[in-house]
């Protein structure tokens, strides 16, 4: 999957638009762990991404915490209607979450929401790098 960095990208158009459908803002919390949810797995590489105009866009890119945890990234969302009866629209992320040992990776779709804290489990089947009282995947 190819991602796109470039900051001449969040000068555009395209990304301008995005940002203006989405003014609100959803949290995302990612909880990594093996063994039934006894072990965190730390040191596991997350990407968060979206589509805007055919280019896959990072907003996260970063490693999981000795707790297997990344706490509360902010992400764009559309703002939540005021109205009970209509629905909410979100806005469609992907997490990929990649062992650093074994190159394997796993995506995650997840639905952002204006004022919203979605937390997305990650339940790792690790390949090696046990030390003990945690899974650390670093290399």
């Amino acid at each position: 999957m190819i991602f796109v960095t470039d900051s001449e990208f969040m000068k555009s158009e395209d990304y301008l638009n995005f940002m203006s459908a989405n003014p609100g803002k959803g949290n995302l919390k990612i909880r990594a762990y093996a063994a039934s949810e006894a072990l965190p797995v730390s040191g596991l590489h997350i990407i968060v991404s979206t589509v805007i105009s055919g280019k896959n866009i990072i907003f996260y890119d970063g490693y999981t915490d000795t707790s297997g945890m990344i706490n509360t990234l902010s992400l764009p969302a559309p703002e939540l209607s005021t109205n009970n009866l209509s629905i909410p629209i979100t806005t469609t992320y992907n997490i990929s979450a990649i062992d650093v040992l074994s190159g394997n990776e796993k995506d995650y779709p997840i639905n952002m929401y204006d004022g919203i804290c979605v937390v997305q489990n990650i339940n790792f089947i690790p390949e090696g790098g046990n030390n003990g009282n945690s899974l650390s995947r670093s290399t």
